[in-house]
């Protein structure tokens, strides 16, 4: 079974905890998976990653126990294929409309008959040659998350839902949110009542639905709505977060106003 689809099986009401992956940087990468995170997703749609650089990533992630997801720059069918040919088993979809779009990334992920992935021979999926009848047991390791990002793709959650494939649904707070007209209100009323509205049809389905917030407390808020699993800030964030507030621990220390510069190196002013 995939690994990520078994994470959301066992979690026995304990919603796998994750961040995302987003400097590109497999040594930070792999530092942050020995923190404890559950999960990574690998951001193809805003990091600056080709797919060589998904490959070291994928690779760093390998050495710890946090599960890689990948996010793919679009619904792409030959990006699919690299991906999974990369070693990738588990992607997420960004911006899924509709059903057609969910079955169609189902597709790109399935050998045929039951979809158009197209056959490899020596690639890193199938441990260079080495797995038994990998074309045969591939299909069944793989595992397809779509992201769901506007008001409009929200209505059709059962449709999506209905798709043999999918395995789970993940709701983008920051482009629904402005999708909806509050751009960066992410716990604005509205945006939280349609990101409830989401989570209890999910349920309902038995589709396991996940998200991501920039702060534990916006997660936590977010996990008391019924979400599955959830993602806190990124990997960038986290050392932003950690090197902001020691830079400000350390300037408070003293009234006046730390200047640095090449020349003069820093020097107090006030």
């Amino acid at each position: 079974m995939n690994p990520f689809r078994q994470l959301l099986r066992s979690a026995g009401g304990k919603p796998p905890i994750g961040t995302w992956i987003s400097s590109a940087s497999p040594i930070v990468a792999e530092a942050v998976g020995h923190a404890g995170f559950d999960w990574g997703l690998i951001d193809m749609e805003h990091a600056p990653l080709d797919l060589m650089g998904v490959v070291h990533l994928l690779q760093a992630l390998g050495n710890t126990k946090m599960l890689s997801v990948v996010r793919l720059p679009w619904n792409d069918a030959v990006m699919v294929k690299r991906l999974l040919d990369a070693g990738a088993t588990t992607l997420l979809f960004p911006f899924v409309q509709n059903a057609d779009e969910a079955a169609r990334a189902v597709a790109a992920t399935r050998y045929p008959p039951a979809g158009i992935r197209g056959m490899s021979g020596a690639s890193r999926a199938s441990k260079f040659g080495t797995t038994p009848n990998y074309a045969k047991v591939a299909d069944a390791g793989i595992s397809v998350i779509v992201q769901l990002e506007t008001p409009q793709a929200l209505t059709q959650i059962e449709a999506i839902a209905a798709i043999d494939g999918v395995d789970a649904i993940f709701i983008g707070p920051a482009d629904l949110s402005a999708n909806m007209g509050y751009t960066g209100q992410f716990t604005h009323p509205a945006v939280m009542q349609a990101m409830a509205d989401a989570a209890l049809r999910c349920k309902a389905l038995g589709m396991p639905v996940g998200t991501v917030g920039a702060t534990p407390d916006i997660v936590t808020q977010y996990r008391a709505l019924g979400y599955d699993y959830l993602a806190v800030s990124s990997d960038l964030g986290l050392l932003m977060s950690g090197a902001l507030a020691t830079v400000h621990a350390l300037r408070g220390l003293s009234d006046g106003a730390h200047v640095h510069s090449l020349h003069a190196g820093t020097r107090t002013e006030g």
